[in-house]
This record gives C-alpha cells, sequence and structure tokens, in this order.
C-alpha cells in the first residue's frame, strides 16, 4: 500500500478515527522528543559524572576540586559533593547522611524526569488505536447494511481506514517502551552509583573535617 493511499485513507476517515489519529500522533511526537532529550541529558550527565569521579579520586585539595565543579551543571555526584562541601564543620555524620539524602531523592525524581510519559505512551496508545479499529469496523457494518452487500470493495476501505488507527497506536507504543526500559536501566544505574558515592563522601567528609561530639561515628 503506497504511502498516497495511506494518506488517503486517513483523510476519508471518520471523524473519530481521525481524533483517535491526531491524540496517536500527540504521543508519538512528545514520545520521540523526550527519547532525543533523555539521551543527550544522560548522556551529558553520564560523562560529566565520570569526570568528577576521576576527579574526586585523584584530588587532594577539596577546596579546588569544589571551584572545578562549578562548570559541571548536571552531574548528580557533583551536587552530592557540593552539599557535603558546603555543610559547616564539624558536623554530624547523621546530620550529613540526612541532607545528602534529601538530594539524592531531588537527584533521582530528575533522572526519572518524563519517563512517566513514555510508559503512558507505551501502555495506552495501543488501546487508544485499538479504539479507534472498532469503531472504525463498527462503520464498516453500517456502511454493509445501507449498501445492502458484503462484497470486498465495499468492506475493504472501512477495514483498511480502520487497521490504520492500530498500526498508530502500536507505532506510537513500541519506540516509547523500548526507550523507557532503555533509560530506566540507564537511570538505576546512575541511582546506584549516586549512593554508592554518597556513603563514600559521607565517610572521607567526616576523615577529613571531623565530627561534633554528639555525633556518632
Amino acid at each position: 500500500m503506497g504511502s498516497d493511499t495511506v494518506l488517503n485513507l486517513i483523510l476519508q476517515a471518520g471523524f473519530v478515527v481521525k481524533i483517535v489519529l491526531s491524540i496517536l500522533l500527540f504521543f508519538s511526537i512528545f514520545s520521540w522528543a523526550i527519547i532525543f532529550y533523555k539521551f543527550r541529558f544522560l548522556s551529558k550527565l553520564e560523562s560529566e559524572s565520570e569526570e568528577f569521579q576521576r576527579a574526586f579520586t585523584k584530588s587532594k585539595d577539596r577546596n579546588a576540586l569544589y571551584q572545578s565543579t562549578k562548570r559541571m551543571t548536571i552531574s548528580p555526584l557533583v551536587n552530592l559533593f557540593r552539599a557535603a562541601y558546603e555543610e559547616n564543620a564539624p558536623v554530624l555524620r547523621d546530620d550529613l547522611k540526612r541532607n545528602l539524602k534529601r538530594i539524592e531523592a531531588l537527584e533521582a525524581a530528575r533522572l526519572e524526569k518524563y519517563l512517566t510519559f513514555l510508559a503512558t505512551t507505551g501502555s495506552t496508545t495501543p488501546f487508544i488505536g485499538l479504539f479507534g479499529t472498532v469503531w472504525g469496523i463498527m462503520n464498516s457494518f453500517r456502511g454493509i447494511g445501507r449498501a445492502g452487500s458484503a462484497s470486498l470493495a465495499v468492506v475493504a476501505p472501512g477495514i483498511a481506514e480502520s487497521l490504520i488507527a492500530t498500526a498508530a497506536g502500536l507505532a506510537a507504543a513500541i519506540p516509547a517502551v523500548v526507550a523507557y526500559n532503555y533509560y530506566l536501566s540507564r537511570v538505576r544505574k546512575n541511582i546506584m552509583a549516586m549512593e554508592d558515592f554518597s556513603q563514600e563522601l559521607i565517610d572521607s567528609f567526616i576523615r577529613n573535617h571531623g565530627e561534633t561530639k554528639t555525633g556518632s561515628l
């Protein structure tokens, strides 16, 4: 079936099917926008985190390291380090841990941002497409009743029109599901790295700056 034929079927579709296709187009466009955005965002974030992790391991001067992080804008590890550095020393381990946990939660939410839309797209668009298909088939049967004939010439256009909705639903859902699973895996890896670094940071900070007497090591 040529693209001109598909376009003609869409243009000749009923009002409800066109609304369904418009909704699916909306989901598809925003899903692809999120897919490209998350790829660039996570790639830059992971690059910054790797660079900072190397600098943190080698650095003996935490003040110089802190100054160097000002050009790093999205790494969650950098934000954790800044939060610990900006604490007033000496500090309670529990207070520092509580503060870093708060930063972890904020960073995790930032990492997971927009993934919900991909999950929603993957789970709902096939059913939206199916609704358009069912509606189109109902119209086809009404057309058969009006024509008093069930010949292929009468049935085929309506069936083809309705199946476009199913195809559109799957076209929107499949990339969204694949991208959601892929990005969720990357997000979880970054969250785990963040949790590991947070503990390393607490130990390093307490060791270097000390803790108030009321704190417990």
